[in-house]
């Protein structure tokens, strides 16, 4: 599995830098290994993953219902397994085109800065007491 991240991996990076010059100012971009694939980050906030089913990326409900009427698909990580919320899988049609391409990857950039982040539970909270 890893012999496959890293493809991806390198793909991410490079849809990124053309990506870099469309997004907003003061956003610091990166790729992490993830899973079978690549993670991408906003400023530490994850907006796209890049799996062996595709590239998905983190929208808005309005955003992933307009494009599921354009082909997109709900992210599963694992074959049969649940429904990851927040993602679709872009539709080929759309990954052969920057010029549809890029305004996405802005979109999803910009939305992950509005999202709550998750809290971790603090390890051994209840040992506290």
């Amino acid at each position: 599995m890893a012999l496959l991240a890293t493809p991806l991996l390198s793909a991410s990076r490079l849809l990124l830098e053309r990506a870099a010059a469309f997004h907003a100012p003061g956003i610091k971009l990166e790729c992490k290994d993830f899973l079978n694939g690549a993670a991408a980050y906003a400023n530490r906030r994850i907006f796209m993953m890049s799996t062996t089913s595709g590239l998905a990326l983190k929208l808005s409900p309005a955003a992933q219902a307009a494009l599921i009427e354009k082909g997109a698909k709900p992210l599963h990580l694992l074959s049969g397994g649940p429904v990851k919320k927040g993602y679709v899988l872009l539709p080929k049609a759309i990954m052969g085109d920057l010029d549809a391409l890029i305004p996405l990857l802005t979109e999803s950039i910009l939305f992950s800065q509005t999202v709550a982040r998750a809290r971790r539970a603090r390890l051994f909270a209840s040992r506290s007491k």
